[in-house]
């Protein structure tokens, strides 16, 4: 049967009563597992107010401040790179070999070993590199291994791509180690490899050497490999220093990932890569990099001038700018942790020491009337245009991930308002 309709020209035209036609029901359960389709959720409610500023401590992007400004030197190496007209065309599907040698070279420094340009294959920041992972390593029953909490991008990455994503636990007792034996217990002969993120998103915690050996040690008796979600890699301002997976490579093969957009502070630009850190050439007698690379000329590349600017921008940047970031990211955790403190229903486990996120514990039974971890959000954003990312977006319900990775004053009257909520909702004492 067919129902009718009029054309522009005024024709009436029959019109199917159904279409062949139908979404991917798998696209649509994504946005619940990304951070963008949370934090929209929670200001969904949010109405202007003259008198106030939003302070947004959902999302990992200080940008907008210029205390997190990026070095000079970093836009020159753009601008040169364009006005230079050398790079208006296509790239390589892989990226330009001055790119990924300058990336090598960098990366090299804080390795046992020398990368080569062949171990790097430049992507449109790290977003796109856990995309080509996870599509370049899916077959029927295969699974992967996330943190919990964690960035769920993996998750919908992997289901998109048919893949069973199987979630171990971070310790947040322990400065949010992984647990070993609970990787032990999840691993079967479809595991194909873990994802370890360091520093960590979303809980700040940076690993130790002593840990990091360990998760290589285990991720070769599984015969599985590690994805290193590198990130956030020297954004550390505590008493451990960032060490890389990739000093493992020799243990267990590793894929790390990594981009500009956070020590750079240049989310916008979009440069990340995936890295081989694998001196005894598993990756090569296994195809991976064959199925990474056959993904890559499928794909889309990061702008051929960012890749451009990528030499002078790694060469020309001077220590004061990363030694400038980690200072101001230091006096913002030490205002996040000191003022938690004063908080009722929200305990703080254990203080960050990299990244720029903390997850905190939320104590429902001390407040009136809020139901969850989302209730909490939604509200606190409606009420005092305060957007805090609730944990059930990092896997982890019932806490909040707060990021503290802005101007140091908007920080400072997110979490007074934060307090005073808190304080609207307490339960009155007996």
């Amino acid at each position: 049967m067919e129902d009718s309709a009029t054309n522009g020209h005024g024709v009436v035209t029959a019109v199917p009563a159904s279409w062949n036609f139908e979404p991917n029901e798998t696209l649509l359960g994504l946005p619940a597992l990304s951070v963008r389709g949370v934090l929209t959720r929670v200001m969904a409610g949010m109405l202007p107010d003259g008198g106030r500023a939003v302070v947004r401590l959902g999302s990992g992007d200080p940008t907008a401040f210029p205390c997190f400004r990026t070095v000079p030197e970093a836009v020159d190496a753009v601008a040169s790179a364009v006005q230079s007209g050398q790079y208006n065309s296509y790239s390589t599907s892989v990226g330009l070999e001055l790119a990924r040698r300058s990336i090598a070279q960098y990366l090299s420094c804080d390795l046992p070993y020398k990368l080569s340009p062949d171990d790097v294959y430049l992507t449109s920041g790290c977003t796109q590199a856990i995309e080509i992972l996870c599509s370049a390593l899916a077959r029927p029953g295969a699974n992967i291994l996330l943190p919990r909490p964690g960035f769920m991008f993996y998750e919908a990455r992997a289901i998109f791509n048919g893949m069973e994503a199987r979630y171990f636990n971070l310790l947040p007792g322990n400065g949010w180690e992984v647990d070993i034996d609970g990787v032990q217990a999840l691993a079967d002969k479809n595991t194909v490899a873990i994802v370890i993120v360091n520093p960590g998103n979303p809980c700040g915690n940076v690993y130790s050497y002593e840990h990091l050996a360990k998760v290589a040690e285990t991720a070769r008796k599984l015969g599985i490999f590690v994805i290193a979600d590198e990130v956030y890699a020297h954004l550390t301002f505590g008493e451990r220093k960032f060490v890389p997976m990739g000093v493992f490579g020799a243990v267990a093969p590793v894929l790390t990932l990594g981009s500009i957009s956070k020590r750079w502070m240049v989310p916008g630009w979009r440069l990340g890569w995936i890295v081989t850190n694998d001196p005894n050439g598993v990756f090569q007698r296994t195809k991976v990099v064959h199925s990474i690379k056959s993904y890559l000329d499928i794909s889309s590349d990061p702008a051929t001038f960012v890749q451009g600017a990528i030499p002078k921008l790694v060469e020309n940047t001077k220590e004061e700018f990363f030694e400038k970031t980690i200072e101001i990211l230091k006096r913002c955790v030490d205002i996040c942790c000191e003022k938690l403190k004063g908080i009722n229903a929200i305990t703080c486990p254990s203080k960050p020491e990299g990244s720029m996120f903390v997850m905190v514990k939320l104590d429902l039974s001390c407040l009136e009337g809020i139901k969850d971890d989302m209730d909490f959000c939604c509200r606190l954003a409606k009420e005092e245009l305060v957007v805090v990312l609730p944990g059930c977006a990092v896997g982890y319900k019932d806490w909040l991930r707060i990021t503290f990775a802005i101007d140091p004053s908007s920080l400072e009257e997110g979490l007074d308002r934060l307090k005073s909520f808190c304080l609207r909702y307490r339960k009155p004492t007996k």
